[in-house]
């Protein structure tokens, strides 16, 4: 069930209702939002409500084992267990197939058969999402972060339906003790969360859907029937697409959640204004960059081992960021890309000194040639969409929409973030019936822009 649909407009407002009715009885708010949160990712496919439930229920265990064990290797070998049998998950349902297929090419190069069955495996909506807080979960009350919640409350943090399938990716102690205690209806953002979901809605609907069907979808699909300045446009309105698309879907989920009474962390802070791949980090995905240093880079030995091991936990870092974003080599690349690039800024250090505005043009560029690796289909089509580069024609795409809309992407990032902190505080202290006729005003105009296949699927949803 998408946001920004007729489906998700009739569903939310019932369930906003209710929760609303039942926000200081917790006894029944919880199984309340439980059960329409089920419903929320039933509709993606009903069966995946059992693998949710399994792995709360599989966590849940693991968590009461920890709080009830002392002996620390055996609190190694409960975590340790819980962490193996969550990536198990990921590895059945995400990257059997692809494995599988790399392993019968290497055989049929030697002459022998198909080692396993090449099987096709649905892909759970939201399992990298869910999977990853439960692990996260998990490794926190093993550090004595939080204690293990009741069965309802992490059922509820889990499925949350706000965040379920595509993030923020929200820390057990950050939600749990949000639990604790009745929501209050008088305190909750309304203005707030109005205002995140019409920006969301802007930027998915208005912007990113339009990019993608003017000139990012036709170009990735056949580059070669295009010349050097659309394909470059192309690169830069997938820049654009993917940050519109990606951080509307936050920011609407963090607009529903304050509706409902709940705060959701930041996922994104103008990440186009970085000056290096470290600052991108410090910015794009916030709580994935977050995940990966807390519970992979650390752990990995981080920074303390000196140069060559830090590199080497870098690379097996952001390697591991591209495949979780999916099982394709393009993806496992642009990891690789990604880990060069903080590597690289980690052996230049300070040695050298570059103009603020030069050091963000290049990592912009830098960034935009990741995002090609990170659209293409393929490798060859990575490599085809490069050499169109060079190949000098008309700019049959360059429309004024169409520029203007990454115009205002990028531009909107530039400024100081005070000014943009400031017109954001102007928009929340007006009043809700303001705001919600703005919103009203926003879904008018962004549906007269959806053609009639509906709005097209998060981009982040099949990861």
């Amino acid at each position: 069930m998408l946001f920004p649909t007729i489906q998700f407009a009739i569903f939310f407002p019932v369930v906003l209702t209710i929760s609303w009715a039942l926000m200081q009885h917790p006894r029944a708010w919880k199984p309340f939002m439980l059960l329409a949160s089920y419903v929320f990712y039933a509709a993606a496919g009903w069966t995946f409500c059992f693998l949710l439930a399994g792995v709360t229920l599989g966590n849940q265990a693991a968590a009461v084992v920890l709080h009830r064990t002392e002996d620390e290797r055996r609190r190694r070998l409960v975590v340790g267990v819980a962490v193996a049998l969550n990536l198990l998950v990921l590895a059945v349902f995400k990257y059997y197939s692809f494995f599988v297929q790399q392993w019968a090419d290497v055989f049929h190069h030697v002459g022998l058969g198909a080692p396993l069955p090449l099987l096709t495996i649905a892909l759970p909506v939201g399992v990298s999402f869910y999977t990853f807080q439960a692990i996260s979960y998990v490794v926190d009350v093993k550090r004595r972060h939080v204690e293990p919640a009741s069965l309802i409350d992490f059922a509820v943090y889990l499925s949350f339906f706000p965040h379920l399938v595509a993030g923020p990716i929200v820390r057990a102690r950050e939600f749990l003790p949000q639990l604790a205690s009745p929501r209050d209806p008088d305190r909750v953002a309304v203005s707030s969360g109005l205002s995140l979901i019409a920006l969301g809605i802007v930027k998915k609907v208005v912007i990113a859907d339009f990019l993608a069907t003017a000139v990012v979808d036709p170009v990735f699909a056949v580059p070669q029937a295009y010349k050097a300045p659309d394909v470059l446009l192309a690169a830069y309105g997938y820049a654009a697409q993917i940050y519109c698309d990606f951080s509307g879907y936050t920011d609407m989920a963090i607009g529903l959640a304050l509706l409902l009474g709940f705060i959701l962390p930041q996922n994104f802070r103008s990440p186009y204004r970085a000056t290096g791949f470290r600052d991108f980090w410090r910015r794009w995905h916030m709580t994935l960059s977050r995940f990966i240093r807390d519970d992979l880079f650390i752990p990995l030995g981080g920074s303390r081992g000196g140069t060559l091991l830090t590199y080497r936990n870098l690379m097996i870092t952001m390697v591991l960021v591209g495949l979780w974003h999916g099982a394709a080599w393009p993806f496992v690349l642009w990891g690789a890309f990604h880990g060069v690039g903080l590597c690289v800024e980690r052996a230049i250090g300070g040695r050298f000194k570059f103009p603020g505005w030069l050091r963000w043009l290049v990592t912009f560029h830098l960034i935009v040639l990741g995002w090609i690796l990170f659209r293409a289909t393929s490798l060859a089509n990575f490599w085809l969409f490069l050499t169109r580069l060079t190949v000098l024609g008309p700019a049959t795409l360059w429309t004024a929409p169409v520029l203007l809309a990454i115009a205002v992407v990028v531009g909107f990032q530039l400024p100081p973030p005070r000014l943009l902190e400031r017109l954001q505080g102007r928009i929340e202290r007006l009043r809700p019936l303001v705001v919600a006729c703005g919103l009203a005003v926003v879904i008018a105009v962004a549906g007269a822009t959806v053609s009639s296949q509906g709005v097209p699927p998060f981009i982040y949803f099949r990861f």
